[in-house]
């Protein structure tokens, strides 16, 4: 496992507890998700408490924000990890993959702060890691038909996946989507170096170098104008395909 980079403070809930009883009976693996956040203290509480309610493992990694993110995470009930510095969302989500498990998690969902991401999703997106189908489980916005993807974005994202077809080789028809679930091993053998925005094309490659099944499943996601605000910028697709290609030469 890489480097989880540095921790200031680990707070939030205590550790899991056995399922006793009826839950035994059905139980299910373990989900935890973790979300990387940056700044997000206008939408981080309502994402951790929609989560909270029915996966109440949330992992908030606090990538060296200057606002309030993670003091609203922890109230919204989220245990919060916090970088010394911003070092970008690929850092943030090793560390709190890493510290996922640690603390045994057995499936690991990555969920995105800003609210473009629907919970309702989530049942499906896990649901072929919890029968065995798969290692791996990737959302895609292309696969579903709820979906409306404002032209730019639609344009950056079909060329996403023809660099990546060419790159790694890998046939997904959404590269860059930030709704993922792991299975532990999967999880376990993640190794990210690239600490950007173009960690989202070094998953795909080692989701293929793994050799592990993974599939894809549709899923929403919400475009709002704050959701459009925070996220990726399609002029920055450039140099997100540069970094990614200059972590290759260095691997």
């Amino acid at each position: 496992m890489g480097a989880t980079g540095r921790w200031m403070s680990v707070t939030g809930q205590p550790g899991p507890t056995s399922a006793t009883g009826a839950q035994a009976l059905v139980r299910r693996p373990r989900a935890t998700i973790v979300i990387a956040a940056y700044n997000e203290a206008e939408s981080i509480a309502e994402v951790v408490r929609e989560l909270i309610e029915i996966y109440p493992h949330v992992i908030v990694v606090d990538d060296g924000s200057e606002d309030d993110t993670a003091q609203r995470a922890r109230a919204a009930g989220a245990s919060v990890l916090t970088h010394l510095i911003n070092r970008g969302q690929g850092a943030a989500l090793q560390t709190g993959v890493s510290y996922a498990l640690a603390r045994g998690a057995e499936i690991i969902v990555t969920f995105d702060a800003d609210g473009q991401h629907d919970v309702a999703d989530l049942p499906e997106l896990i649901a072929p890691i919890e029968r065995g189908d798969a290692e791996i489980s990737l959302g895609s916005r292309f696969l579903s038909r709820r979906e409306r993807i404002p032209l730019v974005r639609r344009v950056v994202l079909r060329l996403a996946v023809l660099f990546m077809r060419v790159t790694s080789r890998v046939r997904l028809s959404d590269a860059h989507n930030g709704l993922r679930a792991f299975s532990r091993r999967a999880a376990s053998g993640l190794d990210l170096k690239l600490d950007r925005m173009a960690h989202a094309s070094e998953i795909v490659d080692q989701v293929a170098a793994s050799g592990l099944p993974y599939v894809e499943v549709p899923v929403r996601v919400r475009y709002t104008d704050y959701s459009l605000k925070k996220g990726q910028k399609s002029t920055a697709a450039l140099r997100v395909a540069f970094d990614y290609l200059m972590g290759r030469l260095i691997r």
